[in-house]
């Protein structure tokens, strides 16, 4: 199974951190089955990308930080940028980043909004006031998201964006999206533009697979597995 790992492909601020955890979505078999039944445009779009899928690697804290790196700015400098920043601890946890001096995070390229943004992070993480096993199991996704959202740097952009790439979780509509928005309008409207009232009322049909109908949309408009960014 081929792994393509990335945010919606009008923005560029979550990218998967590569590490031990890939697999294939227990879900993805039937979603696919489900929305080619109930939606013209999926069982389109779903036989062209053959045997991709959504995959999820690495671990919570250093997903959540390398969005926060790489807020408004391109692809290729927060690439760079993050590789300085990670370079820095022995290992990417929130205690050593908390332990990190703040002239060595500037020298790799961060700013000072950005370094209290991943400080913020590393104490919510510390201090273990995050749910992070809860995630995996008990709680729905608005909890989650409220729970990240309350987190400097942090939108629900992002945390949506967590939802689908990092746990996984089938029905997320980050209608937030701008690619998701874009990618309804070709796709359903013929290019005309879309408001959310419209995208939620296509995505209907989608539920309770509404994640995997929107990676299918990004897949749309960008068939290539190049990780972007948003801020938010």
């Amino acid at each position: 199974m081929k792994s393509i790992v990335k945010s919606g492909p009008a923005s560029s601020e979550l990218v998967v951190v590569p590490g031990p955890r890939a697999e294939m979505p227990a879900y993805w078999a039937d979603a696919c089955r489900h929305l080619v039944k109930k939606d013209r445009v999926m069982k389109r779009l779903i036989p062209r990308c053959g045997d991709t899928c959504l995959q999820a690697r690495g671990d919570a804290f250093s997903t959540l930080a390398r969005s926060i790196v790489g807020q408004q700015i391109s692809v290729k400098a927060a690439q760079t940028v993050w590789h300085r920043f990670a370079a820095l601890p022995e290992k990417m946890t929130p205690g050593n980043v908390l332990r990190l001096k703040v002239d060595d995070m500037r020298a790799a390229g961060l700013s000072a909004r950005k370094i209290e943004y991943l400080v913020d992070l590393s104490i919510h993480f510390d201090a273990d006031t995050l749910h992070v096993k809860e995630w995996q199991t008990s709680m729905d996704d608005e909890a989650i998201i409220a729970e990240l959202v309350a987190i400097r740097g942090i939108g629900r952009w992002t945390a949506e964006m967590f939802l689908i790439f990092y746990l996984m979780r089938p029905n997320v509509l980050p209608l937030d999206d701008v690619g998701l928005i874009n990618g309804i309008s070709q796709n359903y409207f013929s290019g005309e533009s879309v408001s959310r009232s419209d995208a939620r009322e296509v995505a209907a049909p989608w539920a309770p697979y509404c994640s995997v109908a929107t990676w299918y949309i990004w897949r749309s408009l960008d068939p290539l597995p190049v990780p972007e960014a948003k801020q938010g």
